[in-house]
């Protein structure tokens, strides 16, 4: 019995079960941790209000608990925001301090466009030029609401004036190009200078204007107090959102959270990235990942064609093999400061001298950007698809290359039409491996265009529209940012769980897609297969 057990391999077989095992339940447990904190971020909290022992209050949300070391007590974790006020987000209160525990329903909670949340009681109103404000537990909503006609008129000026900002850097352009090439006091350089005097004239007429529009805006106010009595005063611009969480009904509490992911979703980052939106990492990720494909599968998949069907066998083939095999075990930062030696700055910079050299010596193309990016991505990812493709069409048999040469089909006919068929679900497999390997890497993006806050997006709707030179956001690098290198690290955490939740939602839709493809194509050729 035992000697039979030893000779099958069962030993071998329960080891490799038992592994599989526990990667699946790591990856499962993973999956959890992340879904269970990130679903539950954007849903109100209610807020207590804590009794002290020697009498002070404190205000705040109930976000963690645990056991002192050694001891039997409790301690609990309050989110008390109000960072101007205290100089923290957060602080632990011994259990046995505290003498009672309530929920009041008058508690505001404040989302600001700076210092975090404010909790807190809404004392009175100074607001000027708008209707007196409506009493009732909905007035500070209806206050707010009554300034939005200001505030959007406010956003529009800001807007014209980025873009006047962006036709005076267009004749700035022009004008460093006119003066490289020695053109001096002809009349399209007087008329570019008429203009772009004209377009600063208007320029500091519009700031003048916003200035004036911003001061009286943030002139109407709304006092709080805190726990303690202690007041504060707010502007009510700079209150992004306000609700009392303690007496919201659970369709409230829904209408809320969706709100937040709509913010989520569609709205750009604010407060250091801690708060607000993540649209340009999500844009900056997605765009990322489909330039990194379009260049990189291409190449692949022509290489490993060439290795396979077409390059004789021999020392410098195996060499190359090799070559390729070790690439995609080098890691990633490597790949990163080769991206910003030749990438950047030989091709880039040779751009630039070619191209842009009026602009020197700021560069064009000689600095990070998501082209370099994508390209640098694209050699990461690169030895993947050259041996899943060579894989592929090496598990062909090769019956079927002799029939179809046999039947006069050409060697290119025999790999457009048959062979190439048959090992796309192959090939797709190592372009799905390559792809979800891009999108989690952080180490390159660093070197070579991904930034903390980006001003605008690679694709936009001036011209000339994609603006491949430009610096980008990225989900996996706003998770080391505000997860590392955060001044306030225990308020970024929320955000930490919720950008690596959408990172892995977003690679498994992308995956799952190129899966569905890859299906469907195993399904088409099947026939061709038997």
């Amino acid at each position: 019995m035992n000697k039979k057990f030893w000779r099958q391999g069962e030993p071998f077989v329960w080891a490799t079960g038992l592994a599989l095992s526990l990667i699946l339940f790591l990856t499962l447990l993973l999956f959890y941790v992340v879904l269970a904190n990130g679903l539950a971020v954007f849903w109100p909290k209610k807020v207590a209000l804590a009794t002290l022992s020697d009498g002070r209050h404190l205000l705040g949300e109930i976000v963690q608990e645990e056991i002192i070391p050694h001891t039997e007590k409790k301690r609990l974790q309050f989110k008390i925001g109000n960072r101007d006020l205290y100089g923290l987000d957060f602080k632990w209160v011994d259990s046995s301090e505290i003498t009672s525990l309530s929920y009041p329903e008058n508690i505001y909670v404040l989302e600001r466009l700076e210092f975090g949340n404010f909790y807190g009681y809404l004392s009175e109103f100074e607001v000027h030029g708008i209707a007196p404000p409506a009493t009732g537990s909905n007035s500070l909503g209806q206050t707010i609401a009554a300034l939005d006609s200001r505030k959007k008129e406010v956003n529009l000026l800001g807007k014209k004036i980025a873009n006047l900002n962006r036709r005076v850097e267009l004749i700035d352009h022009r004008l460093a190009k006119a003066r490289y090439n020695k053109e001096e006091n002809t009349p399209a350089l007087a008329a570019l200078k008429g203009e772009k005097h004209g377009l600063k004239t208007e320029f500091e007429e519009l700031v003048s204007i916003l200035s004036d529009k911003a001061r009286a805006l943030s002139t109407n106010q709304a006092i709080f107090t805190d726990a303690n009595g202690r007041p504060q005063t707010i502007a009510l611009v700079n209150i992004v959102r306000s609700y009392q969480p303690n007496s919201m009904s659970f369709l409230a509490k829904c209408t809320y959270y969706l709100e937040r992911l709509r913010e989520l979703f569609f709205d750009d980052p604010r407060e250091s990235n801690t708060e607000g939106g993540l649209f340009p990492a999500i844009f900056g990720t997605i765009m990322l990942i489909f330039l990194m494909s379009i260049l990189s599968f291409p190449l692949g998949v022509l290489a490993g064609i060439y290795l396979r069907e077409y390059a004789r066998e021999g020392w410098l083939v195996k060499m190359v093999r090799i070559a390729v095999n070790n690439l995609a075990g080098i890691p990633s930062i490597v790949y990163g400061i080769f991206g910003l030696g030749f990438f950047i700055y030989g091709i880039g910079g040779g751009i630039d001298q070619l191209f842009f050299p009026e602009r020197l010596p700021t560069p064009t193309f000689g600095t990070g950007g998501i082209l370099w990016t994508s390209l640098t991505l694209g050699l990461l990812t690169v030895p993947v698809v050259i041996v899943a493709t060579e894989e592929a069409l090496g598990s062909i048999p090769p019956g079927i290359r002799e029939g179809s040469q046999a039947l006069a089909a050409t060697k290119l006919q025999t790999l457009t039409r048959i062979l190439l068929p048959m090992a796309s679900p192959g090939i797709l497999t190592g372009f799905i491996l390559a792809m979800a390997r891009a999108a989690g890497e952080v180490a390159p993006l660093m070197i070579t265009g991904v930034v903390k806050l980006a001003p605008a997006l690679p694709l936009d709707g001036v011209f000339p529209y994609l603006h491949l030179d430009r610096k980008f956001m990225h989900l996996g690098f706003h998770i080391y940012d505000i997860g590392f290198q955060s001044p306030n690290v225990e308020a970024a955490k929320p955000m930490v769980y919720v950008t690596t939740l959408l990172l892995i939602l977003i690679v498994l839709a992308m995956t799952s897609t190129a899966i569905y493809l890859r299906n469907k194509m195993r399904q088409r050729h099947s026939v061709v297969d038997v």
